[in-house]
């Protein structure tokens, strides 16, 4: 019994050592993936046998055992962990859903080098860059030491997620989750998802990419079954009542619109086959399109246009229906006088550029100058002016025709005209005067 005794006390120490080890490379202890059953096990390292941890879970997808590793976001001491399991799982995507710093704490540290870095054993070379609207796609070249094999990997950046809850709509991860699931390898390892934690966002994206799989095979979802066989394979998968609901909103919005992206190369012909009339229903699917779009376009609520209900901006809304929300807003910077910093506009994304554009109406009689300040503001170079000028609908010039003048602080300066059969190209130099 003494024997038998001492024995265990070793084991125990060794354990208890071993768990120590193991949550120096936890970000949190309560994600430490304790399921044997779907834990990756590193290859160890020659001389430290209990150099086979990392933070990470097999998660099956629909169909694919070990479709996808979910993980922490790497720390400063498990970005060599996190290289050796790309290399080791031979994935061909990381999927990142979270950005570096949230409400200046750090979330994941940069595991990615500018050019060339050799993180371990494994040497890992950016080779391009594509930034998007609402996410990153960053390819790179891997190669381990003594190994000839150079593999191409693709981190997939999602950087729209909010720092707080859940973005507003669901229709950018959807894109973002679609391109993945198009660019992964098809002979390639586990996807590689992250966050912080790597169980809420982490979850979300899986279990959504899960859900698009069964819609499109089966003709159904079966959303809670789905999170709870993932919260099977690693703790705290889908981690809020909300991310829970924004994952039903993402498969609704998917199956109530499906997948509208179009090759270039086929637009022409689809294009002519969705605006053909349907002589039964007297209907065409472009039409039909146009009525689905009006359903699953959410009604701005008067909580979320709260600045430009205030009773001080009233008079600088042409129409108290159209209005920004206000996450939307392009506030003004620039002083004039006792005016706001409000202007009945909206910050756009672009393809490729979030915020590329700034959508607003035709400046009232009242808010020129809250329109030149907002040029000024934002560095924009171009207006563009979609309407004709109309005396009663208070649609009138608001630039010089000559010369300059200032409207506010802005000094605007009339350079040239260039007149053509649909467009006149103005040129105007500005000027903020309160900064001279």
């Amino acid at each position: 019994m003494m024997l038998l005794s001492g024995k265990m006390g070793r084991e125990e120490e060794e354990e208890e050592e071993e768990d120590e080890r193991c949550m120096m490379t936890c970000l949190f202890s309560t994600f430490d993936p304790t399921d044997d059953h779907t834990r990756v096990r590193l290859q160890p390292l020659d001389g430290d046998p209990h150099s086979d941890y990392i933070n990470a879970n097999y998660i099956d997808g629909y169909h694919r055992p070990r479709h996808y590793i979910a993980t922490q976001g790497p720390m400063q001491e498990t970005v060599r962990d996190f290289w050796r399991m790309i290399w080791q799982e031979n994935s061909g995507s990381i999927v990142m859903v979270t950005n570096l710093v949230e409400v200046g704490r750090v979330k994941c540290v940069r595991y990615w080098p500018d050019e060339t870095e050799v993180y371990g054993d494994i040497k890992v070379t950016l080779i391009e860059t594509e930034p998007l609207a609402e996410y990153v796609i960053r390819t790179f070249t891997v190669q381990k030491k003594s190994h000839h094999e150079i593999r191409e990997i693709r981190q997939f950046h999602f950087t729209s997620w909010p720092d707080h809850g859940v973005p507003c709509y669901a229709t950018g991860l959807l894109g973002f989750v679609r391109q993945v699931k198009f660019l992964n390898p098809p002979d390639a390892g586990p996807i590689v998802v992250h966050c912080s934690a790597g169980a809420g966002r982490t979850g979300c994206f899986i279990a959504v990419d899960i859900m698009l799989d069964m819609a499109e095979n089966e003709g159904v979802v079966d959303i809670f079954n789905c999170i709870r066989e993932l919260r099977s394979q690693r703790v705290n998968m889908v981690q809020t009542e909300e991310q829970y609901v924004f994952v039903h909103d993402a498969i609704l919005e998917a199956c109530l619109c499906g997948n509208t992206a179009i090759p270039v190369c086929e637009f022409r012909a689809i294009y002519y086959n969705i605006s053909r009339i349907d002589p039964q229903t007297n209907s065409s699917q472009i039409k039909d399109e146009f009525q689905t779009l009006n359903i699953v376009t959410p009604r701005v609520r008067p909580e979320d246009c709260s600045v430009g209900l205030l009773p001080r901006n009233h008079d600088k809304n042409r129409s108290m229906d159209v209005l920004s929300a206000d996450r939307c807003l392009p506030f003004l910077i620039s002083v004039d006088g006792e005016s706001s910093n409000y202007i009945n506009a909206a910050l756009m994304d672009s393809h490729k550029q979030p915020a590329a554009f700034i959508v607003t109406q035709h400046p009232l009689p009242n808010t020129v100058a809250d329109f030149w300040r907002l040029v000024f503001d934002y560095n924009c170079s171009s207006i563009v002016m979609l309407n004709e000028m109309d005396a009663a609908q208070l649609c009138m010039q608001y630039w010089p025709e000559k010369s300059s003048c200032c409207y506010g602080p802005i000094q605007v300066e009339f350079i040239s005209a260039d007149i053509d059969e649909d467009i006149i190209n103005r040129i105007f130099r500005i000027c903020n005067m309160a900064r001279v």
